[in-house]
C-alpha cells in the first residue's frame, strides 16, 4: 500500500513576481522605488532565495496593480480585457505632515514616462517637489477648490476647472491657500 504525503509548502512567489514585473516593463530598480522594497530583497525573492513577508507581498501587489492573491498564485491568469482597479487597490502616498494625499492613478509600467495622480490638499496643505529630470513637465487640473502653483519665482492661482502647465525640472510647489479641501488631477510627463 502506497502512502501519499501532501505538504503545504509556501507559494513560490519569485517566478510570478518576475513575470508580472517584466510584463509591465519594470526593472528591479523601478519596482524597488515604486514598492519601497530593496532591490536586493526583490532579487532574492525572484530567485526563490527569500520568501516575502505579508507586508512586503502587499506592497509588491499594490505596486504591480494586482490583487495579493494573484502574486501568491503560481498559475498565470488570463489577461483581462478590462482591468478595473478598485479604490482600495489604488496606492496612496500620504503626506499627512504636509496636508496632502496623492493617489497613484497611472499604471506602474508607465512610471518614469507618464504618471498621473489624484491630489487632495487640506486647507494650508502643500505638495512641494525638488526639480525632476530635465524636460519634465506637469499638468495640474483643479477639480474643486482653488490652488496656487509656484515654479521658481512665479506664482499663479488656478481655480476649479482650470489647468496649469509648467516645467517641473526646477523646484515647484502646489498649495491650497483656501479654507476648504481642494482636489486636482496631476499629470507628470518625463522627457
Amino acid at each position: 500500500m502506497k502512502t501519499t504525503v501532501t505538504t503545504n509548502a509556501p507559494p513560490e512567489v519569485g517566478a510570478t513576481l518576475q513575470r508580472l514585473r517584466l510584463a509591465r516593463g519594470l526593472t528591479l530598480e523601478d519596482l524597488s522605488r515604486i514598492a519601497g522594497v530593496s532591490k536586493s530583497m526583490l532579487s532574492q525573492i525572484e530567485r526563490e532565495k527569500a520568501n516575502p513577508t505579508i507586508a512586503i507581498t502587499w506592497r509588491l501587489a499594490n505596486a504591480l496593480g494586482v490583487a495579493i492573491g494573484e502574486l501568491l498564485s503560481s498559475e498565470p491568469r488570463d489577461v483581462e480585457t478590462i482591468r478595473v482597479v478598485e479604490a482600495h487597490e489604488t496606492p496612496t502616498l500620504p503626506g499627512n505632515h504636509a496636508g496632502y494625499a496623492l493617489r497613484i492613478l497611472g499604471p506602474m509600467e508607465l512610471a518614469g514616462k507618464y504618471e498621473w495622480y489624484e491630489l487632495t490638499l487640506a486647507p494650508g496643505g502643500e505638495l512641494a517637489s525638488q526639480a525632476h529630470d530635465p524636460g519634465t513637465s506637469e499638468h495640474l487640473t483643479v477639480l474643486h477648490g482653488t490652488l496656487e502653483v509656484e515654479v521658481g519665482s512665479s506664482t499663479r492661482k488656478v481655480k476649479s476647472g482650470g489647468t496649469a502647465r509648467y516645467p517641473a525640472d526646477q523646484s515647484h510647489a502646489v498649495r491650497n491657500a483656501g479654507k476648504t479641501e481642494a482636489k486636482a488631477l496631476l499629470v507628470v510627463v518625463h522627457r
